[in-house]
This record gives structure tokens, sequence and C-alpha cells, in this order.
């Protein structure tokens, strides 16, 4: 199974984390007998800095790590830490936050996502996703934008793809996100339709959390939570904002966002009931277009 350099970021660090608590060192401990700054062993194991072949060597020595194999796979891991996945060819119109994101979209096997006032990116069609950019990002010119939306189209893949399997994808849909016509009513029918047909693939299923569903505790926001082959990966909750995003990776957060997501599943219509919620919405904007 390829993987992304994000996964193997993640994989390399809490490798590295889970070797030096396993000798019993501390941060301190282990820089002190290396002759390092603790946060320079805090950084790497956090994933702000990347860690050389020579150092890492070191590092597994102090550790008392002997098993050539296992050293062979980390130092791997480390070598590839750095390569490029396919949206890096799009430089300069993808952040790094963004860039983690796909790269751990392409590693997760499951995706969970609470959605208050969009589609989500993985679901989009091309034409609701340009009205989506061209909102958000009004001073870009009309090819910046087409190639935003192209990059989104291509992130897309990773729910259809045959090789590894694709990762289960989970949607509940605040009934806001239906209400509104981003693109008119046109696109807006047409993306409603398009969520109606991910329901034939077994990995995408789609809930709707209608308005009489009343309060719940997921009206704080969004945020898309991920969990990966890795039975020692805990897993990653990304959360957004209007200046970028966080990934919650701490075992209290990470039930905290389970126990919402538990909520949510209670609180939505059944597949079933959304399809039609989907498909009665639909039809009010086809009534609507037809008005105009």
């Amino acid at each position: 199974m390829p993987v992304s350099p994000s996964m193997r970021r993640r994989r390399l660090a809490a490798e590295l984390r889970r070797l030096r608590d396993q000798a019993g060192l501390s941060t301190t401990d282990a820089a002190r007998k290396l002759g390092w700054q603790a946060s320079r062993i805090s950084r790497i194991e956090t994933r702000q800095s990347g860690i050389t072949a020579p150092d890492l060597r070191k590092l597994l020595n102090v550790y008392g790590v002997e098993d050539e194999g296992y050293r062979a796979y980390l130092a791997e891991l480390a070598r590839r830490v750095n390569e490029r996945g396919w949206w890096q060819k799009y430089a300069g119109l993808i952040g790094s936050e963004y860039a983690d994101l796909i790269g751990l979209e392409a590693e997760a096997r499951t995706i969970r996502t609470y959605e208050q006032e969009l589609v989500p990116g993985l679901l989009q069609t091309p034409d609701y996703a340009r009205a989506v950019i061209r909102a958000s990002r009004p001073t870009d010119t009309t090819e910046q934008i087409d190639r935003r939306v192209e990059i989104r189209m291509e992130r897309q893949e990773v729910l259809n793809r045959a090789d590894p399997p694709p990762p289960r994808f989970s949607v509940v849909l605040s009934d806001g996100v239906l209400r509104r016509p981003v693109g008119g009513y046109d696109v807006m029918r047409q993306q409603l339709e398009y969520l109606m047909r991910p329901r034939d693939r077994a990995n995408v299923t789609v809930q709707v959390l209608p308005f009489d569903a009343g309060v719940h505790p997921s009206m704080v926001g969004p945020f898309t939570a991920m969990t990966f082959p890795d039975p020692d990966d805990l897993g990653v909750v990304n959360v957004e904002n209007a200046t970028g995003a966080l990934f919650l990776e701490e075992p209290g957060e990470l039930r905290v966002y389970e126990e919402l997501w538990s909520t949510l599943q209670v609180s939505a219509l059944s597949a079933d009931d959304s399809q039609a919620f989907l498909k009665s919405t639909s039809f009010g904007y086809r009534i609507k277009e037809g008005m105009k």
C-alpha cells in the first residue's frame, strides 16, 4: 500500500515517541544523553521537524534499539518523509495544512464528517466547488479558481479507488447545508442529486440532521474525524477555521469528538430517510429554478 508523506511523518514520530517511553526516558533525559536541547526531540516527536539519518542512528542507540530490520524500517520512513504526493504538483495553491489533510485522507480507514454550512469537499460537484471557492477567495483569477477546483476533484478519487480499498466515508449534513443555494438553484439541485448517488457506493453514507432535531452538542462547529489501519494509531480530528486548521490527536480530545459523533448518529435521519429528504429538497430547487 502506498504511504503518503503525511502518514510517514505520523508513523515515524509515533514510533520514536513510543521507543523513548519504552526506554523510560523523558525528552530531557534523552536530550542530555545526546547533548541536544530537549526542544529538539520534542519537535521531532510532534512532527515540527524531520531528522537526519545520522541523528536517527544516535537516537536509536540511546533508546537501545538493536533490531537491524526495525532500524532500517525507521530509516526508510525518515528518508521518504519529504517525498512528493500528487498534490504537491499544485505548489502555491495548497498550504501545508491542506496538504496534510489530503495525505491523511489517502491513508484513512474511516472518515467521518459533520458539516453545518457546506457539502464536504470530498462530495462537491465541480460547479458547487467553484462557487464555494470563488466566494472564499474573491481575489483569485478564473484560472486559479479552476486549478483549485481541479485539486478538489482529484482529491475525491480517494473514494473511488480499487486498490487499496477506499476509506469508509460517513457524512452528517445539517439541514442548513441543504437549504443554502450555493451557486444558484440549478447548481444546488445538481449537488443534491449527486449526494443521492453515492448511496450506491458501499463506502459512502450520507445522513441529514434536520432542524427538527433541535439543540445538539455538535452545534459548536463542523469537524472531520479519521481513523487508520494501524491499530496503534488512535486517529486524528481536523477542525477548520478562517485562517487554517487544527489537527487534534490527544486521547481526551478524540474521545470528545467520538461522543459528538455518537450523538449525531442518534439525532440524524437514517440513510434511507435522508435520501427521501434530499430528493424532496432537490425537487424544491427544481421548482424554484422553473419559476425564475
